[in-house]
């Protein structure tokens, strides 16, 4: 066989930190066990390869696993290369949305990876790796709008008992419709677990959604492939495929009065600071790649803006004089991701487009 071994690891704590060092080590990944228990850092490098064997393209390779870190062992071996991340097929994807990905997991990540040798043999005889690693493994998110006879399902439990609740969905109903597979189990109502509510009190949560309720719904298949890792099924894992919301990637090469918008720096509806996309002026590059007024800044060139300040994001735009690529999320989106505490750029899939 070509590929000996694909190996699904978890890696879980309290803290990850990137810290983007210049060279082929850009950006590191470093996971922080809790101090109060392991005085050390685990660490392991995430970095780019070139892959002769296999026509010169690249990948994503692990080095420098620390022995006896987190990263070992969990088993994550040095010259793994990775393919996939929280479910996501990465293989293809940019370095840098790569650890965008990693990063925007919270405290746990599901990494699909496989050895350095076995990659290679796979490559040069033409495999598709995406086809060899396991599918429909992630819980969905579900986004519903009340009709007039209701969100289209009903709920479940065995009585008594707190936190287990199964889903009856109505034919072309609103559930249906935003995409709840019928006979899921329930895991999280509005971006909180549902693992501590009565029937009673989750009632009353649906109640208080008015118009619109979003859910974590799996299957009992994907609830065990989680639990046989020993890891919890949140909305981080989540094929949001079914959601009115998306990223939209902006390509866009100045013309001669320029890109055409205006950068802005604003609070966003959580409190934090962001910075939004003003004035499009209608027929230069920014309007016709697919900006909208009042759209969110997420990432410049594939690395996430994230904490920078509004003159910091500026040098970024112009690091490349006569082009420039952005991901942005209208406010409706915006809004969505930051009620449920996510960042959509944890979502952002190549294929997604203006």
């Amino acid at each position: 066989d070509a590929c000996k071994e694909i190996r699904n690891l978890l890696l879980h704590d309290k803290k990850f930190e990137f810290n983007p060092k210049d060279g082929i080590d850009n950006p590191a990944l470093s996971l922080a066990e809790d101090t109060g228990k392991y005085p050390y850092l685990t660490r392991a490098s995430l970095c780019q390869h070139r892959v002769l064997a296999a026509g010169h393209c690249w990948s994503h390779i692990i080095r420098q696993v620390e022995l006896g870190g987190l990263a070992q062992r969990r088993g994550l071996q040095d010259g793994d290369r990775l393919l996939q991340v929280n479910g996501h097929f990465v293989d293809h994807m940019d370095h840098c949305r790569v650890v965008q990905k990693i990063k925007a997991s919270g405290n746990q990540v599901l990494l699909a990876v496989l050895d350095g040798d076995s990659y290679e043999a796979a490559k040069a005889l033409g495999r598709d790796l995406s086809q060899m690693l396991p599918s429909d493994i992630r819980p969905r998110l579900c986004h519903i709008t009340r009709d007039k006879s209701g969100f289209g399902f009903s709920v479940s439990g065995p009585e008594g008992m707190k936190g287990i609740f199964q889903l009856s969905v109505q034919q072309d109903g609103p559930a249906e419709k935003a995409g709840v597979p019928p006979g899921s189990w329930l895991l999280e109502l509005n971006g909180a677990s549902v693992r501590s509510y009565s029937h009673m009190q989750l009632t009353r949560k649906l109640k208080q959604s008015g118009s619109k309720v979003t859910l974590l719904v799996a299957s009992s298949a994907v609830e065990e492939f989680y639990s046989l890792r020993g890891m919890q099924v949140t909305a981080v894992l989540a094929d949001t495929s079914w959601l009115p919301f998306k990223v939209r990637e902006l390509h866009m090469v100045k013309g001669p009065a320029g890109y055409g918008f205006l950068l802005k720096e604003d609070d966003c509806s959580s409190g934090a600071t962001g910075q939004f996309l003003w004035e499009v002026d209608a027929g230069l590059p920014a309007e016709q790649a697919g900006m909208k007024e009042g759209d969110r800044l997420l990432a410049v060139n594939g690395e996430s803006i994230e904490g920078l300040d509004h003159q910091q994001t500026v040098l970024k735009i112009r690091a490349h004089d006569d082009r420039v690529t952005l991901l942005v999320i209208d406010p409706a989106g915006d809004e969505f991701y930051q009620s449920i505490g996510l960042s959509p750029l944890l979502f952002f899939e190549d294929s997604d487009s203006a």
